[in-house]
């Protein structure tokens, strides 16, 4: 069986800035889902969320986009789940 098979990516939009705060973030949700993989990538500075934003990628079968948003927004940041649009 192919290990990738029933997998999916999604990728959130966040004003998580530093990497102190990403760690905090991360380990939060794996221990909320121990099945996925997550990781997020610092954008520095964060002036105008959500033109600038870090970005928050979860890997694994059955991502919960709507509690991941949750647990996030419960650790004291912006999380939305990442739309293509032109920035100014």
């Amino acid at each position: 069986m192919d290990r990738y098979q029933n997998r999916e990516i999604e990728v959130f939009t966040t004003n998580i800035a530093t990497y102190n705060q990403a760690g905090a973030v991360l380990k939060t949700l794996n221990q909320a889902f121990p099945g996925l993989q997550a990781n997020i990538e610092i954008e520095r500075p964060i002036l105008n969320y959500p033109c600038d934003h870090s970005i928050l990628r979860i890997e694994g079968a059955a991502v919960q986009i709507e509690k991941i948003i949750s647990i996030v927004g419960e650790s004291g940041y912006k999380c939305h789940l990442f739309e293509d649009r032109i920035c100014k």
